[in-house]
């Protein structure tokens, strides 16, 4: 029996982050946010997001850890509301300013932005792109084509990153300090 587990076996399982991690999402919301939490888990962040913004949409499709989560002793913040939902077919509230995406193997990220723009967010949180880091991405802000980009790091609307390659003498420093914000990359499908 295999031991790998297929892309979307990932994303349907529960994955909590360390606190520094955590804490990096904290410092980038805003107390006015009304926050969308896609892939919420045991709350553990949400909890801790309702602290700070206005209200927290919490949705996750595994109902034992929903469940546990909000069987706790400890009451559910008034702003948090947990939402037992498929985020990929869940209709994203339109009062929402700013998603939180911590899914560091996610398949759907085009799909969430996409919704989140629908919704009139304003940014995403996550770490789906670049895995580990943690970036807000603005979703009103301008594309490129993948084509019209030199040379330097990229990060795409469909969720792929990389580092478009050019000739040696093309390359400074400052090109490891921009990230390209693109469309139609070669993994788009």
């Amino acid at each position: 029996m295999s031991s790998i587990l297929s892309a979307t076996a990932w994303e349907e399982m529960y994955a909590p982050y360390d606190r520094p991690t955590y804490q990096t999402v904290l410092e980038l919301l805003l107390p006015e946010d009304v926050v969308l939490d896609i892939g919420a888990g045991d709350l553990r962040l949400s909890r801790q997001m309702a602290l700070i913004a206005r209200k927290v949409y919490a949705v996750e499709m595994n109902a034992s850890v929903l469940d546990q989560a909000s069987a706790s002793r400890d009451p559910l913040p008034g702003c948090l509301i947990p939402i037992r939902a498929d985020a990929r077919a869940f209709n994203f509230p339109l009062d929402t300013t700013v998603g939180v995406l911590m899914m560091r193997h996610c398949t759907h990220f085009r799909l969430y932005l996409e919704k989140l723009r629908d919704a009139g967010a304003r940014r995403l949180i996550t770490n789906a792109r670049w895995h580990m880091s943690v970036e807000a991405v603005e979703l009103s802000g301008k594309r490129i084509f993948f084509k019209d980009v030199d040379m330097g790091w990229y990060a795409c609307l469909c969720g792929a990153t990389g580092f478009k390659a050019g000739s040696a003498e093309q390359w400074s420093i400052e090109m490891d300090k921009v990230i390209h914000e693109v469309a139609d990359c070669p993994q788009c499908t």
